[in-house]
């Protein structure tokens, strides 16, 4: 059990004490210690029970429990608590606006016990008639209900990537003279999926006997052409059979979308293709890569001029741009970010903790800036020719404004610019915080557009193409953030930047070295918005930043 698992145990147990309205103080003291276990540089499993208990937020009845979760895997009094309290009722847990308290009126008071129940109540206009639930809030509960309700059964492409590769590997491994490979939604490279799709040549009674041994999997269907599986806490399994004179067809049309599929094979009845070209070429149709494939008909089939070679790799990544350090809220010290990324051949880091505004972040006042500057001239001297840029995470304040003096903001070599407060906003309020923010002359790049938190959190509405338009006239580059959670700007929203000739800028929003890995994932984002190497920031050389950031400040300076 890592970490993350034992810090989500005592999270959920403060929040579930507090719907039954248990002491507060209980409950903060669980709540403290799971921020605290998730903060931790070192795994729990590692650390023996004096040293635990020594932890900042933990003491020495909490490490009795997380004893209790390494030995067992469980927690007693989570059980309990679990145990009488409806399911329904701590699903509503995952209901965004509705906290621990509201949970409990709507539990206690209003007899409500499932989501179902209460998105009817909503309808009805019930919620208002409790203390603390006005029509606003309840048309706000709807909304999260009916988006929670939407993406049921839904993973993160990491996620499901993550597993998929576990199944394909054990078939690769395991039936040798076949042929397997990973399709469907998956090879598409959406952000999000429903289903892990698998294609093999093997015989289907094959497969069922090297997976019947797997307790996290259950067959569910067999059908003529695959084998339908579910996943134990994961998302469905999906393994097409085919064989080796048909596996262009079925490749294609189990890649999908059907839209495309149907938009090239309508007028085709054979399905003899060995390979996906060999269909494309039957069709008179070019090949287009699986990425491009989700884009409308029109830009799909324009993306045959598109060179594949030109299209952004991981490996083009040359920079990290967007991290913390635990100057703020990250994990690692700034030479261990900077020692970290120079390992992996890169060549800059841009170092952006959170501002003041931040303090849930330990954001970074007036003082504490020139210490830190300070700092990285030192690591430079010594890290060189790697270089480290003064950069910060500065919160778009509720009217727009930014979160320092234009004297300070000007000690930076870059601001990347975000919101991450009040973000239940209109439109027309999220519009003019954000533009206000862009027009700035300091800000370098926008950071993590609408906020969004993929299968949790919708993210403030937005105007993409008054957004767009605005940091193409104020030279404001657009992050890609490429927190598998997060995948923010919109990949379907890419050309439309690079139109306008604004840069991308695919950053990791890392707080700790780990999350350098994460730029693989803004890397596929970026693939399906057909970005160039050359359109995103994070791929110049250490001297085409350089020059970019200078030649970016002149021409700001011109316009303004």
């Amino acid at each position: 059990m890592d970490n993350y698992q034992i810090a989500d145990a005592f999270a959920l147990l403060a929040k579930i004490m507090d719907i039954h309205g248990e002491n507060s103080f209980k409950t903060k003291t669980y709540a403290n210690a799971a921020f605290q276990i998730e903060k931790l540089p070192m795994q729990l499993a590692d650390m023996d029970a004096a040293s635990i208990a020594a932890q900042k937020g933990i003491g020495a009845a909490t490490a009795q429990k997380i004893a209790e979760l390494l030995q067992t895997g469980s927690l007693s009094v989570l059980n309990e608590y679990i145990a009488k309290t409806p399911a329904g009722v701590i699903e509503m847990l995952s209901i965004k606006g509705l906290g621990p308290k509201k949970i409990n009126t709507v539990w206690k008071e209003m007899g409500i016990e499932t989501i179902g129940e209460l998105e009817y109540a909503c309808n009805e206009n019930r919620l208002t008639l409790y203390k603390g639930f006005g029509e606003k809030t309840q048309n706000n509960v709807a909304d999260a209900i009916r988006f929670y309700l939407n993406q049921q059964g839904w993973f993160l492409y990491q996620q499901a990537e993550e597993i998929a590769q576990q199944f394909l590997q054990l078939l690769q491994t395991q039936l040798p003279t076949h042929n397997t490979v990973i399709t469907g939604s998956l090879r598409r490279q959406m952000e999000t999926v429903d289903s892990i799709d698998l294609l093999t040549t093997a015989a289907a009674s094959d497969v069922i006997q090297l997976l019947q041994p797997l307790d996290a999997l259950i067959l569910t269907e067999e059908l003529p052409n695959g084998l339908y599986y579910q996943i134990s806490n994961g998302p469905q399994l999906f393994i097409h059979t085919t064989t080796a004179d048909t596996w262009g067809h079925t490749l294609f049309t189990t890649t999908g979308p059907d839209v495309f599929c149907n938009s090239i094979i309508t007028s085709h009845t054979t399905t003899n293709f060995a390979t996906e070209e060999a269909l494309f070429a039957a069709a008179q149709q070019p090949y287009v890569l699986p990425a491009f494939r989700d884009l409308p008909l029109d830009a799909v089939h324009a993306s045959a001029n598109f060179i594949s070679s030109e299209l952004i790799q991981p490996q083009d990544i040359r920079g990290i741009i967007h991290s913390h350090s635990v100057w703020s809220d990250g994990s690692n010290s700034i030479r261990e970010m900077a020692e970290a990324a120079r390992a992996k051949g890169l060549e800059y880091l841009v170092i952006s903790d959170h501002s003041k505004s931040a303090g849930y972040a330990n954001g970074l006042n007036e003082e504490r800036i020139l210490q830190q500057h300070a700092e990285i001239d030192l690591l430079n001297k010594q890290l060189a020719p790697f270089k480290i840029f003064k950069s910060i995470e500065c919160d778009i304040l509720n009217d727009g404004s930014l979160d320092y003096s234009d004297a300070v903001l000007s000690s930076f070599d870059l601001v990347i610019a975000s919101v991450h407060s009040n973000l239940k906003m209109t439109e027309e309020k999220a519009m003019q915080r954000l533009l206000t923010a862009i027009a700035h002359p300091a800000v370098t790049i926008l950071g993590h557009m609408t906020g969004r938190l993929l299968l949790s959190r919708a993210g403030y509405p937005v105007n993409y193409d008054a957004i767009i338009e605005a940091c193409a006239n104020h030279h404001v580059c657009i992050e890609l953030n490429a927190h598998p959670r997060r995948l923010d700007i919109d990949w379907r929203w890419i050309p439309a930047a690079v139109n306008k000739g604004i840069l991308i800028s695919i950053n990791p929003d890392a707080h700790a070295v780990e999350g350098f890995a994460d730029t693989r994932y803004g890397v596929l984002a970026a693939q399906k918005g057909m970005l160039r190497k050359q359109q995103n920031l994070s791929s110049f050389s250490l001297q085409a930043f350089e020059d970019f950031l200078q030649q970016n400040k002149a021409a700001k300076a011109l316009a303004s």
